[in-house]
């Protein structure tokens, strides 16, 4: 299985840190967003990683290379000025990922959900992994509505 990291968006949320780096490079505990993956996927049996790029992508790519001093190997699917969305960068990065199930993570956050638990779920059209809002951004950047299904 692959793993997909988001890491095209601007920041604008973080603006000015991220007019100088990429949100994914901003540190937190000593090291940068998307390394935190980067050393999860590769201790959970991930080896092919694609990540996504738009805004100052070229540092993304100089920071982490091919990939191969977290033992993986990561391929960048680069995205036009303004980036695509989340929908737009998976789409377009598609041929790197290819037809079977993969995972997609956001380069810019921390979470602590177990990678390995994503190995279960291939053959799966989809499962996602969400947490509460917080509570300074209560509403959120959207949200999820349920229905029942009809047989």
């Amino acid at each position: 299985m692959k793993a997909f990291i988001l890491a095209a968006g601007r920041g604008e949320r973080l603006r000015p840190l991220t007019d100088t780096l990429p949100k994914p490079l901003l540190e937190a505990g000593g090291k940068p967003l998307i390394v935190w993956h980067l050393e999860r996927l590769a201790n959970s049996c991930f080896k092919d990683i694609v990540i996504n790029c738009a805004h100052l992508g070229e540092k993304i790519v100089a920071a982490l290379g091919d990939g191969r001093r977290f033992g993986l190997s990561i391929r960048y699917s680069q995205e036009p000025p303004g980036a695509l969305e989340t929908a737009g960068g998976i789409a377009r990065a598609l041929p790197l990922i290819g037809d079977e199930t993969f995972l997609v993570v956001n380069g810019d956050i921390w979470c602590d959900w177990d990678f390995r638990r994503a190995h279960a779920l291939v053959g799966r059209h989809a499962h996602l992994v969400l947490v509460d809002n917080p509570g300074e951004h209560a509403g959120g950047d959207f949200c999820l509505e349920c229905r029942p299904v009809r047989s």
